[in-house]
């Protein structure tokens, strides 16, 4: 069974037929997804797709193209949310310097106060990071983010930025551009992430793996990434998606 760590199922390209999406991750072996809302609009149905289906769990935060909009309301929102036995972390939170949608002192502020609220609430916490990887790393080490660890998402990162969020109790996750021919540096990393620091995620409906690139993506193909990176460990799908599985729940602490 696989565990989606990284979903968007409520965004709109599911509103046709959301329901059918599900269905298919779990025909296609999916055992759980943890659905992401990271704003205002996304947080409520996020939430709410976790009240809906068991298997579903929610991660809440504010994702840094969002940051000018946080308000400490918001942030107060999100601790109250997450008291929630639906809610396992805190995200997706962090640094993002290519769509310049938020000033980037007010990313760094807004990050802040979130890894903050995650060591009060003893929660982990999910990295947004594009193009950002030092400031990234440097606000963890300096707000001691190591004492709730958590995922750095969609990883796309040397191993030397790997090795450094690994010595700050991160799990790496890696999504469909791990499936891609020309992902040289993923795969690189990949093979070297200790085993028991791997996730797979899909972060649907964005970044569709191989063979359906260019199509909108789902939970469903996670199993292209769990397929990818069990033959770049030379591990059999079942293993591969039996230890990332289990590095998953241990993070958001589900028992089986």
């Amino acid at each position: 069974m696989l565990f989606e760590t990284h979903a968007h199922l409520n965004a709109k390209e599911f509103d046709e037929d959301r329901e059918e999406v599900i269905a298919r991750a779990r025909e296609n072996g999916v055992s759980t997804i943890v659905n992401i809302g990271f704003n205002a609009e996304t947080i409520p149905t996020c939430m709410e797709l976790a009240k809906t289906y068991d298997f579903i769990y929610a991660v809440v935060g504010w994702h840094p193209q969002d940051a000018k909009d946080m308000t400490d309301e918001h942030l107060e929102w999100i601790e109250e949310l997450s008291r929630d036995p639906k809610v396992v972390g805190l995200g997706e939170m962090g640094l993002d310097y290519y769509w310049d949608t938020s000033p980037k002192d007010v990313q760094a502020e807004v990050f802040r106060k979130q890894i903050r609220l995650a060591r009060k609430l003893d929660m982990p916490i999910i990295i947004h990071n594009r193009d950002a990887h030092q400031d990234v790393l440097t606000i963890l080490k300096e707000e001691k983010a190591a004492e709730v660890g958590g995922i750095m998402h969609c990883f796309s990162g040397s191993w030397e930025t790997a090795k450094q969020a690994l010595d700050m109790n991160f799990y790496i996750s890696f999504g469909g551009p791990l499936t891609f021919k020309n992902a040289k540096q993923p795969k690189e990393v990949a093979a070297k992430v200790p085993l028991d620091k791997l996730l797979i995620e899909t972060d649907c409906p964005y970044l569709t793996p191989h063979p359906f690139r260019g199509k909108r993506n789902e939970s469903g193909y996670v199993r292209y990434v769990c397929e990818e990176m069990a033959n770049i460990r030379g591990l059999s799908y079942e293993e591969m998606a039996q230890i990332t599985t289990e590095n998953a729940r241990r993070l958001f602490r589900l028992q089986p």
